[in-house]
Parts: C-alpha cells; sequence; structure tokens
C-alpha cells in the first residue's frame, strides 16, 4: 500500500514542516511542524507512564469508554467524512461507506469481544506426568504501540488498529501521513472527548524522519501501513533491536471472473472495485482476468459503466470519483497505462489526466489486451485502471493470478459457490472473496493481512487483537510440597520406571499399557531425590 513515502517538495511546502492540502483544489488546509526526535521521545516515555493505569482499569472500563467513542464518533460522522473528503479527496459518501461505517464497526467488535478475549482462561494438561498443575493463559499489553499509518484511508486505518490497541490495555503514540495529520487530530479529539487520557494516546505529525524517530523510541510493537521498500527498512531498523512488528504494505489483487459468472454484476464489481477511493486502495482490483467466452461482453459492459462514472470534488454529493492525493502518484499512474500502451494494450476508455477539473485527477481507465510483461499487471498501480486479461480455464485462471510477488486479496465471480470456494483454496493470498470485493476489510470479525511481499501479521479481528498483546503463561502446582519424580538423583531404577511409564501413556495396546503401569508403579515414592 502506497502511503508513508515522504512527498515530492512543492513550493507551498517549508522546510521542517508538513503540508496537509485539498488533493482536489491544492488549498493548503493547514501545516504542520515535524516532530523531532527529543519529541517522539518524550510522547513515547508520556505514552508508557499513563499505560499501567489504562491497563489497570480493565477490560470494561475500557470497553466503555470505547462506547463513548463509538457514540461520539455517530454523532459527528457527516463532519467526519467531510473531513476526509477534503484532506484525502474521496466522495463524502465514500467516506462514510468505507471509513466511519468501519470505524463504528470495529468500535462495536472491541466492544463486544475484548472482555472475552483478555480473560484468563484455563489451560488443561492431557499428560499424566503433568495432572498436578493447573495452568492459567494470560493475555497482557504489549506496553506502547507505535501506528505509522497511511493516507489513503486517514480515518479507518488508524481508528481500527488503535481501538484494537487501546481496548488490550495498551497507550498509543500515532504518526499519520505527512499528508493526512487533519485526520489523525480528530480522531484525537473524539478519543479525548470519550475519556481515553491525553497521554495514553497522542499523535506526533512529521515527515519520514519523525518515522524514523518514532521506530527507534524504543516502543514495544510497531503496526505499519505503507510501501514495501519503506517496509523492508522498517523491517531491518526493528530486526536489529527484536522490535515485534505488524506491516501491511500492499497488494496486486486479482479478480477471476468464471464462464460461468453473471456479467452484469460482475462488471460492477469490477468497476467499483478498481475505482473506489481512485483506486488508492491495497485491496483495490488491479488484475482482472475474464473467461474468454466472457471477455468482450465484459469490456464493453466495463466500458458502459466507466461512461457513466462523474470525476469531480469529493466534497460535491455527486461525485463518485474524486482526485488522486497528489502529482507523485498520478504520474506513476500515467507512466504505467503508457507503458501499457506502448507494448499493445487497448485503452478503451481514459487513460488521461483532467486538468479541467483539478490539479490531480485522472481519468477512469479501462485497458484491454494486457499482459504479464507491463508494469500495470505486476506492479502496484495505486489509481484508477482496470486492466483486463483473457484466460482460458480455471488452471490458467488459478496461474495467472498467483503468477505476482503481492499476495493480500482475491475475488472470484461465479454462479457456482462451491467452484468459486474452491478456487479460493488454490489462490496465494490471504483473504478470497468469492462474489464480491474490497469489502473484507469492512469485515471486523475477518482478519486483514496476506502473504509474499504483502508483509508481517494481521489487523482486524480476533487475529488483530492477538497482535496487542503478549501471552503469558502461569502454571501452579496443586502438591507443593512433593519432590517431582523427574528431579535428581537418575539411576537405572528410574529409567526403568520411565520405560513403563512412557508405555502406560502412548502404547498401542492395552496389554502393554497394563505392563506399564506395573513397571512404573514404584515412580511416585522412589528413594533418593534430591
Amino acid at each position: 500500500m502506497m502511503a508513508t513515502d515522504l512527498q515530492i517538495p512543492t513550493p507551498s511546502m517549508i522546510p521542517g514542516r508538513v503540508t496537509s492540502a485539498n488533493p482536489a483544489t491544492g488549498e493548503i488546509l493547514r501545516q504542520f511542524a515535524c516532530a523531532t526526535e527529543a519529541q517522539v521521545q518524550a510522547a513515547v516515555a508520556r505514552a508508557r507512564a499513563a499505560q499501567p493505569a489504562w491497563n489497570e482499569m480493565g477490560a470494561r472500563k475500557r470497553t466503555e469508554i470505547l462506547g463513548r467513542f463509538q457514540q461520539l464518533l455517530l454523532e459527528k460522522k457527516s463532519e467526519v467524512a467531510r473531513l476526509i473528503a477534503q484532506e484525502e479527496g474521496k466522495p463524502c459518501v465514500e467516506a462514510l461507506l468505507t471509513e466511519v461505517l468501519v470505524v463504528l464497526d470495529a468500535a462495536r467488535f472491541c466492544i463486544d469481544n475484548a472482555y472475552d478475549f483478555l480473560r484468563e482462561r484455563a489451560v488443561p494438561h492431557g499428560s499424566l506426568a503433568t495432572k498436578t498443575k493447573s495452568g492459567r493463559l494470560l493475555r497482557e499489553p504489549y506496553g506502547v504501540i507505535a501506528i505509522i499509518s497511511p493516507w489513503n484511508y486517514p480515518f479507518s486505518i488508524p481508528a481500527t488498529q488503535s481501538l484494537a490497541a487501546l481496548v488490550a490495555g495498551n497507550a498509543v503514540v500515532l504518526k499519520p501521513s505527512e499528508s493526512t495529520s487533519l485526520c489523525a487530530l480528530e480522531l484525537g479529539s473524539l478519543f479525548r472527548l470519550a475519556g481515553v487520557p491525553e497521554d495514553l494516546f497522542q499523535i506526533v505529525a512529521g515527515d519520514g524522519a519523525t518515522g524514523s524517530a518514532l521506530v527507534n523510541a524504543a516502543v514495544d510493537k510497531l503496526i505499519f501501513t505503507g510501501s514495501v521498500p519503506t517496509g523492508k527498512r522498517i523491517a531491518q531498523a526493528a530486526a536489529s533491536c527484536l522490535l515485534p512488528v505488524v506491516l501491511e504494505l500492499g497488494g496486486k489483487d486479482p479478480m477471476l471472473v468464471l464462464d460461468n459468472a453473471d456479467i452484469e454484476t460482475a462488471s460492477s464489481g469490477a468497476v467499483w472495485g478498481a475505482f473506489v477511493n481512485a483506486g488508492q486502495a491495497c485491496l483495490s482490483v488491479e488484475r482482472c482476468y475474464v473467461h474468454r467466452s466472457k471477455y468482450e461482453p465484459f469490456l464493453e459492459a466495463c466500458v458502459r459503466k466507466t461512461m457513466q462514472l462523474r470525476v469531480g470534488n469529493g466534497m460535491d454529493s455527486e461525485t463518485d470519483i474524486g482526485p488522486l492525493v497528489n502529482e507523485r502518484q498520478l504520474r506513476n499512474v500515467e507512466v504505467q497505462v503508457e507503458e501499457a500502451r506502448s507494448l499493445g494494450a487497448r485503452v478503451l476508455i481514459g487513460g488521461s489526466r483532467l486538468p479541467e477539473l483539478g490539479p490531480n485527477f485522472y481519468s477512469p481507465t479501462v485497458l484491454a489486451d494486457v499482459t504479464h510483461e507491463m508494469r500495470i499487471m505486476r506492479e502496484e498501480t495505486f489509481g484508477p485502471v482496470l486492466p483486463i486479461m483473457p484466460f482460458d480455464d480455471d488452471d490458467q485462471a488459478v496461474q495467472l493470478a498467483n503468477d505476482s510477488e503481492y499476495g493480500l486479496s482475491a475475488s472470484v465471480w461465479t454462479g457456482d459457490r462451491v467452484r468459486g470456494e474452491a478456487l479460493a483454496k488454490r489462490m496465494e493470498s490471504g483473504t478470497v472473496m468469492v462474489n464480491d470485493a474490497v469489502s473484507c476489510f469492512g469485515i471486523s470479525e475477518a482478519p486483514h493481512g496476506g502473504i509474499k511481499s504483502r508483509g508481517i501479521g494481521r489487523t482486524n479481528g480476533r487475529f488483530g487483537l492477538e497482535e496487542m498483546v503478549r501471552t503469558k503463561y502461569v502454571d501452579s502446582d496443586r502438591l507443593p510440597g512433593m519432590k517431582k519424580v523427574w528431579w535428581y538423583g537418575y539411576g537405572e531404577s528410574l529409567a526403568r520406571q520411565m520405560e513403563g511409564f512412557l508405555d502406560l501413556q502412548f502404547a498401542s495396546n492395552w496389554s502393554q499399557r497394563l505392563r506399564g503401569a506395573i513397571k512404573s508403579a514404584g515412580v511416585m515414592v522412589r528413594k533418593g531425590r534430591l
């Protein structure tokens, strides 16, 4: 997910500061001084000091505060959506659907599940040798969780990750994208109004240097969402101090349209999946493979529907697709489309900037006759482009889908759910949706993450909560005054008894087990133990 690399400097940017600007108009919304290394370390120290009391509060009290956060967000839903549209560019209605709704439901999941997830659990002991013991599993917070978050979903991604971290008893220090600090500040304001202590959730605005300072600020765990190159650098830095990390680094998600798929439905899914948030999503449909028998009708349907989309300022209620976030992102899309065109791809619609609308607009684009020799089918595009390629059978479709360094998400479109789920099992991807795409991130119970260059770890659901805690096992002996049979001293007698004890537990027939019981009978009262 292209998210947290440095912006290309513009005349409006001041050294040592980052700029929040409306990508549709270029209007500067606000500039922020970059947090220095000393300021980042101080923020982490304050968070660490505040965390023990938050943890001692207990899961039920913490979920009450999350409940207040949820209701405050619900009350301010339209205001928050407008801020997202203004700072990131997506339409307001899309901000409600893909950001506000997602966060409200993530809060619901944490409220409903945190207490049960965090409570102590008994660990049964199956071995006869440990039957006198009582084991318990504890989940304890890490302490201070650092979150480095992206610009493309500037509210929902940091909010969902922070909710899980906070409800588990951690403190959070959030470094938002240099492009979207205002959304992060709004999140922080909502948390404070709900009752989260000020020092427990802190925001350090800044550029890449600020992010580096946070990685090196002696935090207890890091969650990073961003590009693969930046993620690799962070992983190397984290490895030097054994800092545990969750890395969500992007996707090149394939969509398979089988020969029995409904073209009308699948084409609508492809158009939305490719163009939602102007294609700036790690879960976007970035590669579409269609059975050859459906190829031309599918192309026609996608072009027809793309022609009906309204591109414009996200603040306009009639807008379907907003701008790209900045010139650098627009240029990346432009370069990939032009290279594909030069290598034989057909541009069926789009394929150009829309300068009359503003500085960062690119027309939604449908490409045909693409191949895997083109960057548009290999590298993350992060723009409003739908490249479509035919296939001949299911085996070839799976082979094409798996021919990628990414493995975040995928989709299969078919009239036969059983067939679709069978293909899903063969696809190298963390998530596969049958007859839908992208919306898996909005399913709070579902883990978000993948394989290959996608990154490390999971967010969302119980797997996401697991990333926010350390697991501790506590074992108590019910016979504290008895010396254990496996303690010193050893000897020939103990060896014979242990042979019998192993037969008693694991022999495949009952007669051998009975002989083992007789052979090991004296082990509990053997003499000579130190």
